[in-house]
């Protein structure tokens, strides 16, 4: 009989799809990447995922983002996102944190969920290297995105470590702040070697509690998405190396 996973056991086996169904991955952001990771990893059958954003979906969200649409609107991404996840794999156990990362908070929330893995999709600079000081401070591997905005070109999209990005203004500024902080550069990141356009003046963006001034990058509903995909991919292959199935990767 036909399960919900069973292209996924044609592909992977039996036991790694055991596998996933026990690893926890917390994803940070669930904008135009961040909603694709979410969705991937449940479809690929990871059985735990710890989701936080502080944001609610907002008109300017229609254009990317799997949360966004016109009956969703106002209300909290991570409620969204939960309920999307459900209707796709009941079985995954979805939590929910609609929460603004900071240097305050993300440590000790880190610690008290202890995911397996981390996915970093999120845009602001600061509570990005926030968030990965604090995973390599607790040993959590990380995955990280950097800019998908002001983009067009998939054909430029890359998975590398942080210290051999090139070309991405974003990987370049949090570069210089985890070397400013002690950081490690030692992580993948999903980026685009491609030139990005000119950005928006700054103004406020978000409609949660965490709304901030900031500069508006342009966007187009590909290229968040093929950031996403690569991200995911990126994590499901190094759980699968983990939990000992290298064979299949």
């Amino acid at each position: 009989m036909e399960t919900a996973f069973s292209r996924t056991e044609i592909l992977l086996g039996r036991d790694a799809l055991d596998y996933l169904a026990q690893c926890h991955v917390l994803v940070a952001g669930l904008g135009g990447v961040g909603g694709y990771v979410a969705e991937n990893l449940a479809r690929a059958g990871v059985g735990r995922l710890t989701l936080i954003d502080h944001d609610t979906v907002g008109p300017s969200n229609l254009n990317r983002q799997l949360v966004a649409l016109h009956s969703s609107l106002g209300r909290a991404k991570v409620a969204v996102m939960r309920e999307r996840i459900a209707d796709i794999a009941p079985d995954c156990r979805v939590e929910g944190h609609a929460t603004f990362l900071d240097g305050k908070n993300v440590r000790p929330l880190l610690a008290e969920l202890s995911p397996d893995i981390l996915a970093d999709c999120i845009d602001a600079i600061a509570c990005k290297v926030e968030l990965i000081l604090a995973a390599q401070t607790l040993n959590l591997p990380i995955f990280s995105s950097m800019g998908a905005g002001n983009r067009l070109d998939p054909a430029q999209i890359r998975l590398a470590r942080l210290n051999q990005t090139e070309g991405c203004p974003l990987a370049r500024e949090v570069r210089a702040l985890l070397r400013k902080a002690g950081g490690s550069l030692d992580f993948w990141t999903v980026y685009s070697r491609e030139a990005p356009r000119p950005a928006a003046p700054a103004q406020t963006s978000g409609t949660g509690p965490g709304g901030r001034a900031k500069t508006v990058n342009g966007t187009i509903s590909y290229m968040p998405a093929f950031f996403g995909l690569w991200l995911s991919a990126a994590i499901l292959r190094h759980a699968l190396r983990v939990g000992g199935f290298s064979q299949i990767v």
